[in-house]
């Protein structure tokens, strides 16, 4: 991959290298210091412990300048809310709140608040912080249904509203937020993190423009100047021509047939172009997923082929189109329910683009990961608990090295709940937290284990389960053997890999996530290497 260049080469911009680099790396600490507010002054565990959000920092006229390291499929789908906020006439001291998938969210359970900064009255940007909130209504508890057929049946469903309004708390819309989900308590709580991370970035942006004046703004276009020609620098290095690759999902939560994603991936010199034409019409289910998430998927996997150090931000963006025919599953019409989308879909988006690019960089793109988050969603309908977890799994092999063991992989990088807060804040006790033996695929280098989680629910609840890659196991690459396929089980019967399912008090619920896949010829496995996963519980003996 090419080496850095010059940030003020080409820009325009007569910021010096040293007076930009100090700035980019205050922007950056900006919005991780909103992550870090939020994070510590959220109530529910899914964000506090598990650090489901992200921030990030927009200029005045939409484009990201700085974004925290959290969460891709959030990321790269902020713009879009942004976008639609722009055209609400924003003034000083407002804070909007959106989730609508089709106006610039991604799935109902993700709430973006995005508020201005106007240090002095006038308006030089955005603070913008995406959170995941446990529940938002709609009919199961954790908001996650799987067998939705309308974004109706999914929560609360918020167009960008003003939920402060010039500095004034719209008590309407908190009111109406209140009253359309189970634990209202818990989300008041979370938006007010929400709003406290905005009010950082304001005043932490404030402090910067008093003390750098313009040249602050002016490196709001040099930051994103540079980006843009460091990216074009790494596709350029890249061998040009359209290549191909495609995949399915297990069913849609209301059939079990299989749902193909089809994708060309074309380099041309400095641009990339990604065309999801071939891929399937939207579907009765809730996988359907907005453009915005297909947006974030790619986004993150040009990030990951070229150089991940470059910084992220709109021009990293820039050279890149992503497309996908109207109508089909990766830019529905509403009402499509989507909330499976967001989190099963835009794993097999990255799944496939990844795969598409293999051949063109080998030496960097890793077998075929476990493909799902494993989504588990316990909770109860008098609203007294809702509980959601993504479960990490195996990471695919890497030319050169063996996969990870239980990790997220692709579109998330949350951490998971510790037990002792999963017991404390929750009706539910961890029988099992383990790495499943022999889960990875074989292969000169080894795919990452899956994991088990079995917890007890000690309540009468409703469980939903959104997973994959239960039936279609993640693929090994250049002769490696693919990962184990993932298992859902209620008191040690199968369940399907969707399903929603109403149970007593002493249930068991486990969930067996899949492996990676394995990486080159197994007969060229290092004898060493073979001994450690011989005494690792890795051999390939199930």
């Amino acid at each position: 991959m090419s080496g850095e260049r010059d940030p003020t080469n080409g820009s325009g911009s007569e910021l010096d290298p040293v007076t930009l680099e100090v700035l980019r790396n205050q922007l950056e600490s900006v919005a991780a210091e909103m992550g870090h507010v939020l994070i510590r002054g959220a109530y529910s565990p899914n964000i506090k412990e598990r650090r489901d959000c992200s921030t990030a920092i927009f200029d005045a006229s939409g484009r990201m300048i700085a974004q925290a390291e959290h969460i891709p499929v959030h990321l790269g789908a902020m713009p879009d809310a942004v976008d639609t906020v722009l055209r609400k006439d924003p003034r000083p001291g407002d804070v909007f709140v959106v989730n609508d998938p089709f106006a610039g969210g991604t799935h109902l359970p993700d709430i973006t608040l995005v508020s201005t900064i106007a240090p002095d009255d006038e308006v030089i940007g955005y603070a913008v912080s995406r959170a995941h909130h446990a529940d938002v209504g709609g009919s199961a508890p954790g908001s996650m249904p799987p067998g939705a057929r309308e974004i109706y049946e999914e929560g609360l469903r918020l167009p960008a509203v003003r939920l402060v309004d010039g500095g004034d708390p719209n008590d309407a819309v908190h009111e109406l937020i209140r009253a359309n989900v189970r634990t209202p308590d818990e989300r008041e709580a979370d938006l007010r993190a929400q709003r406290a991370a905005n009010a950082r970035a304001e005043e932490r942006v404030g402090e910067l423009l008093a003390e750098h004046g313009s040249t602050l703004l002016d490196a709001f276009d040099a930051v994103v100047e540079y980006s843009r020609e460091r990216v074009e620098a790494e596709l350029t290095a890249l061998p040009d021509g359209t290549y191909r690759a495609g995949d399915v999902l297990e069913g849609d939560g209301v059939t079990d047939d299989d749902i193909p994603v089809e994708v060309a991936v074309t380099l041309d010199g400095a641009t990339v172009d990604v065309d999801f034409a071939g891929t399937a019409d939207q579907v009765e289910g809730n996988l359907n997923a907005p453009l915005s998430v297909a947006k974030s998927a790619v986004y993150f996997v040009v990030r990951a082929v070229t150089d991940p150090e470059i910084p992220p931000n709109h021009g990293c963006y820039e050279p890149v189109s992503v497309s996908a025919p109207e109508g089909s599953l990766l830019n529905p019409r509403p009402p499509a329910a989507v909330v499976g989308g967001n989190v099963e879909t835009s794993q097999r988006v990255t799944d496939v683009t990844l795969a598409a690019l293999a051949e063109a960089v080998p030496d960097v793109v890793p077998a075929g990961g476990q493909g799902t988050m494993n989504n588990l969603i316990i909770g109860d309908r008098t609203g007294a608990f809702a509980y959601y977890e993504t479960i990490g799994g195996g990471f695919g092999a890497r030319p050169g090295k063996d996969g990870m063991d239980g990790v997220q992989v692709g579109m998330t990088n949350t951490l998971n709940t510790p037990v002792e807060a999963m017991e404390t804040e929750y009706p539910l006790r961890v029988d099992r937290y383990a790495l499943r033996p022999s889960s990875g695929g074989d292969g000169r280098y080894r795919g990452g284990l899956g994991l088990e989680r079995t917890v007890t629910v000690e309540t009468d609840a409703t469980v939903s389960l959104l997973t994959e890659r239960r039936r279609t196991a993640p693929a090994g690459i250049d002769g490696g053997e693919d990962g184990a396929t993932g298992r859902n089980l209620v008191d040690g019967e199968d369940v399907p890999a969707k399903v929603s399912v109403d149970v007593e008090s002493g249930t068991t619920v486990s969930i067996r996530t899949p492996g990676g896949g394995g990486h080159g010829d197994p007969g060229a496995r290092d004898a060493a290497a073979r001994e450690r996963d011989r005494r690792d519980g890795k051999a390939d003996d199930r």
